[in-house]
Parts: C-alpha cells; sequence; structure tokens
C-alpha cells in the first residue's frame, strides 16, 4: 500500500465540483459503485450531452440544500442492499480526501433515509487504505451525527 491515504469506515469528504466542502460519507468496502443522496433529479440537455441538475442536503438534520449540475457519464442498474434494481445516473467529480484529489463516479439516487449521504465504493478507493475498527481519522466534524 505506497502513498495510500489511510482512512476509517466513515469520513469527512469534499466534492470540490459540486461545491460540497463536507459530506459524511460511509467507507464501503461491499459496494462497487459511490453513490449519492440526490433529490429533484432532472435530467436536461446542454451542448447536444445529457446533464443532471439535483439537489442534495449534504449534513444530515440540516436545511442546507446544495443545487448541483454535472454531465451524465452513463446510466446504470444498480442493485441496492436490499436486492432493489433501480436505474441510476451516473456522474463523474472529484473527491477531496486526505489532502488528495482524484476523479471518481457516482451514481445519484434518494438516501433520505439512510445514515449516511454518501457512500464511497470500491471503484473510488485507489488512493486509500480503510481501517475498518476507525472513523474519521481524517479529521473533520466529529460530533455531526
Amino acid at each position: 500500500m505506497v502513498n495510500k491515504v489511510t482512512v476509517g469506515w466513515r469520513e469527512w469528504v469534499a466534492l470540490p465540483e459540486l461545491d460540497i466542502e463536507a459530506i459524511k460519507a460511509k467507507v464501503d468496502t461491499g459496494a462497487r459503485t459511490s453513490a449519492l443522496h440526490a433529490f429533484q433529479v432532472e435530467s436536461f440537455q446542454r451542448d447536444n450531452q445529457e446533464w443532471v441538475r439535483f439537489s442534495i442536503h449534504p449534513i444530515q438534520g440540516q436545511d442546507q440544500v446544495s443545487h448541483c449540475e454535472a454531465v451524465v457519464l452513463d446510466r446504470r442498474v444498480v442493485t441496492d442492499s436490499g436486492g432493489h434494481k433501480e436505474e441510476r445516473p451516473v456522474i463523474l467529480t472529484h473527491i477531496e480526501l486526505g489532502g488528495r484529489r482524484w476523479p471518481i463516479e457516482i451514481t445519484l439516487t434518494d438516501r433520505e433515509n439512510m445514515k449516511f449521504r454518501m457512500l464511497l465504493g470500491r471503484t473510488a478507493m485507489g488512493e486509500i487504505a480503510v481501517d475498518p475498527t476507525a472513523s474519521f481519522l481524517l479529521g473533520g466534524n466529529k460530533d455531526q451525527p
């Protein structure tokens, strides 16, 4: 594990291209693709490409809303942990974690009733190593539920 940053099973991450300075993510080695909580998801065309605009509540329990737009990279059928299949838009954006920044694919889905607004899946973990016994090794708002 040369030059990898060690993270806990949950960490605060940033998605700068979406203007999200902090969102609590579960580092989920059981999930293939990363997922981000999104609502009011709406597809549209710009420059002959499919785009998506969506809103998120980056901090659970707070009314703060971020409005985002991104190019749709793909649409994929994803099976969630309960075995339900859903077609989701996939976007490509950068993540910042542990002083590093790299591009990741994220599916957009309604995670309103889930404990974490974001899951960081295996395909996004090339820069990190996970210590499953630790939380918030990189700091952030540890007091946030």
